[in-house]
């Protein structure tokens, strides 16, 4: 789902908390070492996201920030803020000559360049949060 999130909007928070969970309060940031990336310059987006990236040569921008159920990924358009919410058991993440995020049939690629070296140690954060969160639901190991 995603949300236009440039004003506060109490329902979209609903959704959002209800969906991936709440932040990580300030001191468990700390522990985490952050719950959040750096900006990263969005190379491409599915169809149904291509209405929230500036028409205009702009780089457009976005950054991650990991939720206690999943991610949040931030776009910028001009003035406005886009978040587009995806619960860990959706998420699929891709990381050939671009680095891409997958979910309920839309994705978000991001440019390899300077921006995605440092977040590198971020987005290795993210794939063992993804692992933590799958083994919980492992149903083969249930089975046994």
């Amino acid at each position: 789902m995603i949300f236009e999130t440039t004003y506060k909007n109490k329902d979209a928070t609903a959704t959002i908390n209800d969906l991936v969970g709440k932040p990580y309060s300030f001191i468990e940031s700390i522990k985490l070492k952050g719950t959040g990336s750096k900006r990263m310059i969005v190379d491409d987006v599915s169809l149904g996201f291509k209405s929230i990236l500036n028409t205009v040569s702009d780089i457009n921008y976005g950054n991650i920030e990991i939720r206690k159920k999943g991610i949040l990924i931030r776009i910028t358009k001009g003035l406005k803020n886009f978040t587009w919410a995806i619960p860990f058991y959706q998420l699929h993440i891709y990381n050939t000559k671009t680095f891409s995020i997958h979910a309920q049939g839309n994705y978000v690629r991001f440019v390899k360049n300077k921006t995605y070296k440092e977040n590198k140690k971020f987005i290795d954060k993210l794939l063992d949060f993804k692992i933590k969160n799958d083994k919980k639901y492992d149903v083969y190991e249930m089975i046994s």
